[in-house]
């Protein structure tokens, strides 16, 4: 397979996983994206904020670009707790929720639509350009991106599979389930 079918392929995917996302919260409301189901159930609103803002970020690895997120935006979306919580247990994180759910979907569409321009730009030979070189910092060396990486180390593609398409994805099976511990259905067939 040629880099340039797959760069055509990773932007369709890119394209239908934010498709998702956009369904995913069409039909939500801020009580059904804030509610605990109980002790050690986080609420919708955390992965919601944590795959949009971990994909913002990661596109400052695999892009250069800036991140879409500010201060500007945590005042208005008003979370509960201002971190995507990568680095939290899910004790602190029990404490997300977002205010403004408009807001942050207007956050949500502002970071897909860069993800998607950035990879309609992109050259397919920088797919294989090495991001991170072994061995790997701590922070990274028990990512599942680790265990994809080749014997270089990370690959741009790499990233862009593991910190953004195959995160996403994850997370969206949670919001799937969330959806019907809060009486919405499932998306997919």
């Amino acid at each position: 397979m040629t880099t340039a079918l797959i760069l055509d392929s990773l932007q369709r995917r890119m394209s239908a996983m934010h498709s998702l996302w956009y369904q995913a919260v069409s039909d939500m409301d801020t009580d059904q994206v804030n509610h605990v189901e109980r002790d050690g159930v986080l609420p919708i609103a955390f992965s919601l904020f944590h795959q949009a803002q971990m994909e913002d970020v990661s596109l400052v690895m695999l892009s250069g670009l800036p991140t879409v997120w500010e201060a500007a935006w945590e005042r208005r979306i008003g979370l509960g707790v201002p971190d995507h919580g990568k680095h939290r247990s899910v004790d602190e994180m029990m404490a997300q929720r977002i205010d403004d759910f408009a807001a942050f979907c207007d956050y949500q569409r502002h970071v897909f639509d860069k993800t998607e321009r950035w990879l309609a730009e992109l050259e397919p030979e920088a797919l294989s350009e090495i991001l991170v070189t072994r061995p790997f910092p701590p922070q990274i060396a028990t990512t599942y991106s680790a265990r994809v990486a080749g014997p270089a180390g990370i690959s741009r593609l790499d990233g862009t599979e593991c910190w953004i398409y195959q995160h996403g994805l994850r997370h969206m099976g949670e919001i799937e389930h969330a959806r019907a511990l809060v009486g919405l259905g499932g998306m997919t067939s």
